[in-house]
């Protein structure tokens, strides 16, 4: 790095360098992922570097970005070490270095460490703002507390810090994915009671919660509104959407969305073939579904969805076909592929047929994993083949529970698990970003 090297040559010719001069360099080497430079560079600030004893002396920014730094990387305890260290020094923290604090220990299920670090905060006089708190909604609600979040969202009210969009979005997504959908309404509702304006995420939320409901009328209904109040659609509105329709056999009025969305310069993206692919293939459109297909870049997620239509509208010998040219192609199944084979050859009483793709999974080095248990439930036969190459091949486990884990690319078979892979993390990755700029403020 430039930066470093230019700080050692700063030495190597006896200058000292400022605050300041630290402060950019450890922030930048935090930003690039480099936090151990960072600590180091820090701990030279205090301790001196052997050429020069004590270099300067840091202030806050210099170990909040540190203590940052360390909470992104998971090395939680090392970070209270240094905010405790901080304190020593006799550098009060501020309401940025708290806001990274309480967030690495929910990141990482400490409950009580944060909620003692937000008392130590109040009773320090030290306001928790905006950004406080929808940092420790978003851990809540990652972790199905939502009831605890909203107590929280309350308190933040009681304490005269006013919620903004991300906070109502965080938690409006929390209550839909918990299956709140009505709850997540009111809220949705009432966020323009208080001053803020619904955008694009808002609204993504709530149709995406309707579309899990399999309630595409309010979900168009609500695609309507935004169009109505100038917000902007993006991909992720019309691929869950587009989804819904095709999922309620409205083939006609998916259509009539896709062109809409070209119109508006909205330009489809993998999700949306592969959910044109997997609509159109279970409505019976089996050549349209595979024109499509064919347009595409050769990818073993497109050739499930069509795999999975194939075997749900009861052309299982056409799936197999198709299942089998795969390698000529140049694509390896993958564990969704052979699930959602497994999957089809079950419902048509081949059993035979499965244990022997079960055995072609062992032979092509692919884990069966829970997905595959659960289907062995329904039918003993399948239980006593999932059993014997259970014992051959390790199934993944969670190293806290001990139980069968569910892979996050696998948690749905077809278009949706790879429509939603990525998606269903939006909320942490809009906070953090913003996050980021409130940091930088």
């Amino acid at each position: 790095m430039k930066a470093t090297q230019l700080y050692n040559n700063m030495i190597a010719f006896g200058c000292r360098p400022t605050v300041v001069t630290f402060g950019t360099l450890i922030n930048g080497l935090c930003q690039t992922g480099n936090t151990s430079a960072a600590l180091k560079l820090l701990e030279q600030m205090v301790k001196g570097n052997g050429e020069i004893r004590v270099i300067c002396r840091p202030n806050i920014v210099s170990y909040t970005s540190v203590i940052n730094g360390l909470c992104k990387d998971g090395l939680i305890d090392k970070a209270n070490e240094l905010f405790s260290e901080m304190k020593s020094m006799g550098i009060n923290p501020n309401v940025v270095s708290y806001t990274s604090l309480i967030h690495g220990f929910c990141c990482w299920g400490k409950w009580e460490e944060a909620k003692d670090l937000i008392v130590e905060m109040v009773d320090q006089h030290v306001q928790p703002d905006v950004m406080t708190f929808s940092v420790i909604i978003d851990e809540l609600c990652k972790n199905d507390k939502i009831d605890k979040a909203n107590e929280l969202l309350k308190l933040m009210i009681k304490r005269g810090v006013n919620p903004d969009t991300v906070t109502y979005n965080t938690l409006i997504d929390g209550l839909c994915l918990a299956n709140k959908i009505d709850d997540a309404r009111k809220l949705f509702v009432s966020l323009t009671n208080n001053g803020c304006r619904h955008d694009v995420f808002s609204y993504n939320v709530m149709i995406n919660g309707y579309y899990k409901k399999q309630n595409i009328n309010e979900a168009m209904s609500l695609y309507r509104e935004m169009v109505s109040k100038g917000v902007v659609s993006n991909v992720i509105t019309y691929n869950t959407l587009l989804s819904g329709l095709l999922r309620a056999g409205n083939i006609g009025h998916a259509k009539e969305l896709l062109s809409k969305m070209r119109r508006k310069n909205v330009m489809p993206d993998e999700y949306t073939y592969n959910i044109l692919i997997d609509g159109l293939s279970k409505n019976g459109c089996i050549t349209k579904a595979i024109k499509i297909l064919r347009t595409l870049k050769k990818v073993i997620e497109s050739y499930s969805c069509l795999l999975d239509g194939l075997c749900k509208t009861g052309t299982l010998e056409l799936a197999m076909k198709l299942f089998h040219k795969l390698s000529k192609e140049g694509l390896e199944p993958n564990v969704v592929t052979y699930t959602i084979m497994i999957n089809g050859l079950c419902k048509d009483g081949k059993l035979e047929e499965a244990n022997g793709l079960l055995t072609n999974m062992e032979d092509m080095g692919c884990a069966p994993n829970a997905s595959i248990f659960s289907l062995s439930r329904a039918n003993k036969k399948l239980t006593r083949c999932v059993k014997e190459v259970g014992n051959i091949i390790p199934i993944s486990k969670d190293s806290t529970s001990g139980h069968s884990r569910i892979p996050s690319d696998v948690r749905e078979l077809g278009v949706k698990t790879f429509f939603w892979k990525g998606f269903d993390s939006w909320t942490a990755q809009y906070v953090k970003g913003i996050k980021g700029l409130h940091a930088s403020g």
